[in-house]
Formats: structure tokens, C-alpha cells, sequence
């Protein structure tokens, strides 16, 4: 009796046994799985919407990837739009890669034009404008064939996309999509808002065929004004000597917005003509002319702006035109521009639109010698409880890049890490900005926050400076 029981307690021993072996596997599989690095998960699970998701799926993905300024799924987009035809897919991969000016999708985008009576209207229409994105010089005889054949429905972003697309052609290929828009302009009668989208175009090619045609068209002061603005447009982006004589004809012009548009069109030109031009629109009293006059002043980097700036930074009754003084100030950028600068940032009783304009210029011009002063105002808009101001400058900070030392960023993101939600992910920002590696354990620890936009975000940022995440379980 007592040998049967033996027996049988040895059976129930073997299969015990067997169950946890098999238990035991399991286990070991399952702490695998779950040890891999979440955003080697995560990565896998981006890939994976790109070979089997559905068109919202993948728009859903490109949007994300946008929000990140993400490139590293690129390749793999361009074999998905190597072998498909839904408009959708295309038309979001188009755009994606187009506002990014990245190059790779040319030979689609023009097969979509050759074979567009095969492909949806907006495939067509998002190919064209990534080939004028991209500045695709190989498009250029496609996009002439497409505007020949007149297709109303693809006439405006095909004027556009040829004008950039011949800017980065050789000189002979500018030359005939300049000329082919010249004969467009005179003999077809292109009409409306296309008239003066060939303007534009045609200045956009570079080519210096167009000059004569253009500068007759800003001078002329019984042309329409839609059509004079376009050509002083054209004439700037062309930027050829030969048409500055009609831009300054048009900075004296009778009618306010040819004014402005002629003092902005300044900007690529140079010598002392140019430059009395320029400050003398300062005292334009039309708004819009002194706007252009900042503007091109930055563009020039006109030193002797510097006072005029200062003037408009602090007194101008129109925003606008302070927030572009503020600008132009910082691309000049020296000494005296650093001063003024300086002072609208650290008068208290400026506005917080200037000072956080101004903030921002002087980081952008020397971020690391200006960052501690910019933490000293912000725990005193903190203190004072000057919420938009405070807001302001978090954004400056978590946008600033640090070309020396980052030991102070690297601190104010670590204290930042441990405050609220919107300084937790501005400090994010930091650290990508500014490749702050040594926080990797406060940036592990934020992929565990309770909010989940902070704990979304530090995954990403994770996976931005290759940092891997341990097993959460």
C-alpha cells in the first residue's frame, strides 16, 4: 500500500515539476518581451503602421513625426510611396517631405504628373508643390508640359512650383522656363490671381531674361497695384542690379502698399542709395512701409539702422512693427544691436511682448552669456505672479541653443524636471536642444510620469539621444 501511494506522489512530483519548467520558460519569455527598450517597441510600432496602417493611420503618424521634427522613418515613407496610389498616403507624404524641403520622392512626384489621369487631382496637386519645395531642377520640362496643356485645375501650382524649380536649374534651363512664363504672361492671357502668380514666378526663376519685362510692370503707374507689388516682389527674389532702378522709382510711389512693397524688395541690394532708402521709409507714416524697412534693415544687416530700431522697438504704435524692429535687431547683431537689445529685455516697465522678443533675440545672439539673466527675470515674473511673461520666457529658454558650455542649462532643466507640467516639458525641449545626455535618469523617470503628454514626450525625447528605457515591470 505504502509502495502504490509512493508511486503516486512521485507522479504528482513529476508533473508539478513539468508545470514549472514550463511556467519558468514562460516567465523568462515574458521578462524578455517586456525588458525590450520601449522606444525600440515603440520604433517597431511606428514601422509597422507604415507596411500594414490605413491611410489615417499613417497621416496620424506623419502628424506625430512633424510635432517631433522626426526624420528617421524617411526612407522607409519613401518606399511606401514608391508602391502605392492612395491619394491620401501620397498627398501627406508630399506635403510632409515638401514643407522639410527633403528630397527623395522627385521621380514619383513627376510620375504622378505624367500619369495624372490615373492619379486623384490631389496627388497631382501635392506633387506638384514638393517638386517646388524641393526645387526639383529635373521637373522643370514636366511642369512646362503640364502648363502647356492649360489644365485650369493645376495652372496656379504649377506657375509656382516651375519658378522655384528653375531657381535651382542651370542657366540655359532658367532661361526657358523664364521665357516660356514671359510668353504665358503676354500671349495667353493667364487672368485673375494666375497673372500675378507668373509675376512672381517669373522672378523666382533667377534668370535675368525676365528683368526688363518685370521692372516695366513695378514702374508703371497705370498697372494694376496686385500686379505692380508682384513685380517688385519678382524683381527682389531675382535680385539682378538691373531692376533696382525701378524698386527705387516705387519707394517715392503715390500709393502706400506699392511703397512698402518697393522698400521691402531692398532687402537683397546694397550701396548708399539702398541704404538712405531704407532709413528714410522710418518715417513713412503707412504702417507697412516701416514694417518693410525693419525687415529689409535685418535682411541687410544694416548697421545704421541700429538708432531707427531702437526708436520704432520702443515707441511705434503698432505692434507689429516693434516685434519686427525687436527682430531686425537681432539678425544685425552686433555690439550696439546687443545693447538695445539688452535694455528693452531688462526695463521691467517694457511690455512682456518686448521683453520676451527681446529675450529671445539676445539668447539667439549669445545664449549662453545671457541664460543666467534670463533666469533671473523669470523666478521674478514667477514672484510677481506675471503669468504671460512667465510663459514667455519658458518658451525662450526651451528653445534656446547653448553653443558653449551647457552646465547651467543642464541644471535649470534638471530643477525644471521637478516642477510643473509645462516646465517639465520645456525642459525636454532643453535637453534635446542642447544634447543634455547627463539627464538621462531624470528623462527615464519623466517616461513614468502620471500626466501622459509629459510621459509621451520624454519617450520621445528618450529615443532622440539614444537613450534606452529599462523594463518598466
Amino acid at each position: 500500500m505504502w509502495f502504490r501511494n509512493f508511486k503516486i506522489y512521485l507522479c504528482v512530483s513529476a508533473i508539478f515539476a513539468s508545470w514549472r519548467e514550463i511556467f519558468r520558460k514562460k516567465s523568462l519569455f515574458l521578462i524578455f518581451i517586456f525588458s525590450l527598450p520601449i522606444s525600440f517597441v515603440f520604433a517597431d510600432q511606428q514601422l509597422a503602421t507604415i507596411k500594414f496602417g490605413t491611410d489615417a493611420e499613417i497621416a496620424a503618424l506623419i502628424q506625430t513625426l512633424r510635432n517631433e521634427n522626426a526624420d528617421h522613418l524617411d526612407d522607409e515613407l519613401i518606399t511606401l510611396v514608391q508602391n502605392t496610389r492612395n491619394s491620401s498616403i501620397l498627398s501627406s507624404v508630399f506635403a510632409f517631405f515638401g514643407e522639410r524641403g527633403k528630397s527623395g520622392l522627385e521621380e514619383r512626384a513627376i510620375r504622378a504628373i505624367d500619369e495624372r489621369d490615373d492619379e486623384a487631382n490631389v496627388t497631382v496637386l501635392a506633387a506638384i508643390d514638393y517638386l517646388g519645395h524641393v526645387s526639383a531642377a529635373a521637373a522643370v520640362p514636366v511642369l512646362i508640359d503640364l502648363l502647356d496643356s492649360e489644365e485650369r485645375r493645376f495652372m496656379t501650382s504649377g506657375f509656382r512650383a516651375l519658378g522655384r524649380a528653375a531657381s535651382s536649374a542651370d542657366e540655359k534651363t532658367a532661361g526657358e522656363a523664364a521665357d516660356f512664363l514671359i510668353d504665358f504672361y503676354e500671349n495667353r492671357n493667364p487672368g485673375g490671381d494666375n497673372a500675378r502668380t507668373v509675376i512672381v514666378a517669373i522672378g523666382a526663376t533667377g534668370s535675368p531674361k525676365g528683368v526688363p519685362m518685370l521692372a516695366q510692370i513695378a514702374a508703371d503707374n497705370d498697372e494694376r497695384v496686385p500686379l505692380r507689388i508682384a513685380a517688385l516682389e519678382a524683381l527682389s527674389a531675382a535680385g539682378d542690379i538691373n531692376g533696382l532702378e525701378a524698386i527705387l522709382a516705387c519707394v517715392n510711389a503715390t500709393d502706400p502698399n506699392v511703397r512698402s512693397a518697393a522698400v521691402g524688395a531692398l532687402g537683397p541690394f546694397s550701396g548708399e542709395e539702398v541704404d538712405r532708402a531704407i532709413l528714410d521709409a522710418f518715417r513713412d507714416s503707412f504702417f507697412r512701409t516701416r514694417l518693410a524697412a525693419a525687415r529689409a534693415s535685418g535682411q541687410r544687416k544694416l548697421e545704421a539702422a541700429v538708432p531707427f530700431l531702437q526708436f520704432r522697438a520702443e515707441r511705434d504704435d503698432v505692434p507689429n512693427v516693434r516685434d519686427e524692429a525687436i527682430r531686425a535687431l537681432g539678425e544685425i547683431g552686433n555690439e550696439e544691436a546687443l545693447v538695445v537689445l539688452d535694455s528693452l529685455f531688462t526695463n521691467r516697465r517694457n511690455s512682456d511682448r518686448i521683453r520676451i522678443g527681446s529675450a529671445e533675440m539676445v539668447m539667439k545672439i549669445n545664449g549662453e552669456q545671457y541664460l543666467g539673466k534670463l533666469i533671473v527675470e523669470l523666478d521674478e515674473a514667477r514672484t510677481r505672479n506675471q503669468r504671460v511673461l512667465t510663459d514667455g520666457l519658458l518658451r525662450v529658454i526651451g528653445q534656446a541653443v547653448i553653443n558653449g558650455d551647457t552646465g547651467e542649462m543642464e541644471r535649470l532643466a534638471r530643477r525644471f524636471m521637478q516642477g510643473d507640467l509645462m516646465e517639465k516639458l520645456y525642459a525636454l525641449d532643453m535637453a534635446v536642444n542642447n544634447n543634455l545626455t547627463g539627464l538621462s535618469a531624470e528623462i527615464i523617470s519623466l517616461t513614468k510620469d502620471r500626466n501622459q503628454s509629459v510621459a509621451n514626450k520624454a519617450r520621445r525625447t528618450a529615443g532622440r539621444l539614444n537613450i534606452e528605457i529599462p523594463d518598466e515591470s
